[in-house]
């Protein structure tokens, strides 16, 4: 019988891999658990655009491999056409088993700092193909019988920048799969494998009973809501994103067909992605306290179109879809606002800006740092929107200045809310956040991702937009450069780059508001 290495001897007999700030400090990672049919009965509150498309990758790995699983392999994939959501994006999935039995899978799904492709973070809004933007990894074996397979992990550290944070990252995917491994074999254990197997059952099910009891209490209907990209990835143009949603008795259907073709820059998103979405708007509207299982997708249909924004076929970039899938969450959104109007808040920010710095350090070593620029809500039916607070549909996080200054070569000179930003209404938008970075290395490729400069976020029942975002770049000799909101560049030591998010829109008469909020937001320095 051939031995069998663990992924923690892997990991030490590397080159001193390290994880990234992307996922330490960030969170931009999910885990989950599956039964042995792929269907999710447990996940991490980590990033639910992640664990919406879990179910598609979970297909896409039984459809492949099937039966030829075995005790101990590990299983990887990032292709948005073998199942993933963009190359960034790497799944790790391994089978758990019991005395020979397929009981389960342990999943996890990281953002990884860089993939290799044409620019530093591989993640850039004028990727025009998936040939651009990185390394493909159809869903391969990791590990095999308990062994690495050492030819994957060699073809990843030739084509990554940094393959240290890459390689590391893994890693911490791979032990996480392992721990979750020990734990679903000790349930197994305690219950016998046919007895956890309808546990499982059961609580999926329990689940969809919920989320269908409280979608039949909502009224039939249909609506239609459009929102708008400000950019196609390369040039400043309207991208329009419409939602069609539909309740009808106990189910909700969400039709995205009509959005627009496919653009050329990195922004089209992948069917799974999009799942991800609606799923995330459905489940934001409900009441109920429900268990994340897959149940709760059961009574959501998600209709989209090949070769559109919202169905992305190759050769098609989409690195930067993440954006795509805030808006169309958004578009949900406004209609179903128009159908359950109390349970919907307005818009935030847009979604999480991304920017990332990359260069060569003094010593010759590259380094990328990832930036997530957190931003805030849209007031809600019952409240204020929330200030600095990452968007609902994505639990990541800003990296601390502190670890930022001290892992890169870059200062942070500012970060905080911006007053007066948020939209007026009965409950207020929440503000708008600034950051401001001073740039120390030369030739310091910088990426950024954000939107909503030209589109303001959306107000509701009466409640007025937020402010719009903006980029700027000023240059060490004092000239200001006006940005768009997605845009590729090459800065210099002393260059100061400053984004400000976009605002929540807000929600309710603003004649409405209570004096005494008006008043505390006065003197905290929210509004002026």
């Amino acid at each position: 019988m051939r031995s069998r290495r663990s992924p923690t001897r892997w990991r030490r007999r590397s080159s001193a891999p390290r994880t990234s700030t992307v996922v330490r400090d960030g969170m931009d990672f999910s885990a989950a658990l599956c039964n042995a049919d792929g269907e999710t009965v447990a996940q991490a509150v980590t990033v639910p655009f992640h664990l919406g498309a879990v179910p598609h990758a979970m297909e896409t790995l039984i459809a492949k491999w099937g039966d030829r699983m075995n005790p101990g392999d590990v299983f990887v994939m990032n292709d948005p056409f073998d199942g993933g959501i963009h190359l960034q994006d790497i799944f790790v999935f391994k089978p758990v088993f019991h005395e020979g039995e397929l009981i389960g899978f342990a999943t996890t799904t990281a953002h990884h700092g860089d993939v290799g492709g044409r620019l530093p973070g591989s993640a850039a809004c004028d990727n025009t193909e998936i040939f651009q933007e990185g390394i493909r990894l159809p869903w391969l074996k990791l590990f095999d019988h308990g062994e690495p397979v050492e030819v994957i992990f060699e073809v990843i550290r030739a084509n990554v920048r940094i393959p240290r944070m890459t390689l590391g990252d893994l890693s911490a995917q791979i032990a996480a799969t392992s721990v979750a491994e020990r734990a679903l074999q000790e349930l197994a254990e305690r219950y016998g494998a046919a007895r956890l197997a309808d546990l499982m059952t059961g609580l999926i099910e329990h689940t969809e009973r919920l989320v269908r009891a409280e979608i039949a209490g909502w009224p039939d209907g249909t609506a239609t809501f459009t929102d708008y990209l400000d950019s196609d990835g390369i040039e400043r143009r309207d991208v329009p994103i419409t939602a069609t949603v539909t309740i009808a008795g106990d189910e909700v259907t969400a039709d995205l067909t009509e959005s627009a073709p496919m653009v050329a820059g990195a922004l089209n998103s992948t069917r799974s992605f999009i799942q991800a979405c609606v799923y995330q708007a459905v489940r934001s509207a409900l009441d109920v306290e429900i268990p994340n299982t897959s149940g709760a997708f059961r009574p959501i249909h998600v209709l989209t179109k090949p070769g559109t924004i919202a169905h992305v076929v190759m050769p098609g970039a989409s690195s930067m879809r993440g954006v795509t899938g805030f808006r169309a969450l958004d578009a949900v959104n406004g209609a179903l606002a128009q159908l359950i109007p109390d349970r919907v808040p307005a818009a935030g920010e847009g979604g999480n800006t991304l920017a990332v710095f990359g260069a060569e350090r003094t010593d010759g070593s590259r380094f990328i740092y990832y930036e997530l620029v957190v931003g805030t809500w849209g007031g809600t039916p019952e409240d204020d929107g929330n200030d600095g607070i990452t968007n609902p549909a994505s639990l990541a996080a800003n990296i601390p200045v502190e670890v930022a200054e001290s892992e890169f070569p870059i200062v942070i000179e500012r970060y905080g809310l911006v007053p007066d930003s948020g939209g007026a209404g009965k409950h207020r938008g929440g503000l708008a956040v600034e950051r401001v970075w001073r740039c120390l290395t030369p030739d310091t490729s910088l990426i950024v991702r954000s939107d909503r400069s030209a589109h303001a976020p959306y107000g509701l029942q009466g409640g007025g937009p937020g402010a719009l975002s903006s980029n700027l770049l000023i240059h060490a000799d004092g000239r200001e450069e006006v940005l768009p909101s997605m845009f590729s560049t090459t800065i210099q030591p002393g260059d100061v780059y400053v984004h400000r998010t976009a605002g929540g829109g807000g929600w309710g008469d603003p004649a409405e508001r209570d004096p005494q909020k008006h008043a505390d937001d006065v003197a905290d320095g929210k509004i002026s």
